[in-house]
């Protein structure tokens, strides 16, 4: 299934790092949405150098109604970037395309507890997953970990009782090196079964996941660690430009040979980080 079509009905500020950004998507069955809290869908926008939109980032999904067929999309602003530049002046009738719907929040039966570690590109999904949570009355235990520019951050969570938030201000979200996956690291965890959802920096992603699988031995079921962006991001590109056919073979051997889509994607970043990348 091809991209779709999706126009802005609405816009909102939430805060100076956020804008509410609502759709009308009259085709939003042909997303095929998984159903997760965390689902995202790549948002593809037009350049300045013409009408067709050849530019996109992936985004949560704030909220979704599908008997109205519309979406609403919580962007982070950042100084410059085709998407957050797009949406810092986007108006009621404008459009983009959307497309690649994924979802990654899987809790295995048994949890009992919930580390939630995000920074303002995953607040908006951490939010959703804090809610529908609360609506279906899971008395699981919730401790986050939200990394923010400033307090006036922390509010987007509203009352998000009885999760517990450990707030890290200032630092990462594009501003200086992100200390996310640092913390990840050194915060007290409950006893029993849990589950980790980290939404981030690409490289911090990278820090949690060798954390849990090799210093706590957690199964791969137990966490799901999502690089949302990645600092500096043109010159990574650049770099993996030079060896992008080779990387995705490992991607792709890894498939083939039987293994899921996260343990592939696991082998896909140790071939990263073995290039410095």
């Amino acid at each position: 299934m091809g991209p779709i079509t999706a126009t802005v009905a609405g816009t909102e500020s939430i805060s100076a790092h956020l804008r509410r950004l609502y759709f009308d998507v009259p085709d939003l069955s042909d997303l095929a949405l998984p159903g997760t809290p965390d689902e995202a869908v790549g948002m593809y926008v037009p350049t300045p150098d013409g009408p067709n939109p050849t530019e996109g980032r992936n985004y949560s999904i704030r909220h979704v109604d599908h008997e109205a067929r519309t979406l609403t999309v919580d962007v982070v602003l950042h100084e410059h970037g085709p998407v957050t530049e797009w949406a810092a002046g986007a108006t009621a009738g404008d459009r983009v395309e959307m497309s690649h719907a994924r979802g990654w929040f899987a809790p295995p039966a048994g949890t009992g507890w919930l580390l939630l570690a995000t920074d303002l590109a995953g607040l908006p999904a951490a939010a959703r997953i804090i809610e529908e949570l609360r609506a279906q009355h899971d008395p699981v235990q919730i401790l986050i970990l939200a990394e923010v520019v400033d307090d006036a951050d922390l509010a987007y969570l509203g009352q998000v009782a009885p999760a517990e938030v450990v707030p890290i201000i200032g630092s990462g979200n594009g501003v200086s090196p992100s200390r996310l996956g640092t913390a990840v690291t050194e915060v007290g965890l409950p006893d029993g079964p849990g589950y980790c959802w980290f939404a981030g920096e690409a490289a911090q992603s990278r820090i949690v996941r060798k954390h849990l699988r090799h210093q706590l031995h957690w199964p791969s079921n137990r966490y799901d660690a999502i690089g949302y962006w990645r600092f500096d991001g043109e010159r990574w590109a650049q770099r993996f430009a030079q060896y992008g056919d080779e990387l995705f073979a490992v991607y792709q051997n890894a498939i083939d040979a039987g293994r899921s889509e996260k343990q592939a994607a696991e082998e896909f970043d140790e071939a990263l980080e073995k290039l410095g990348l």
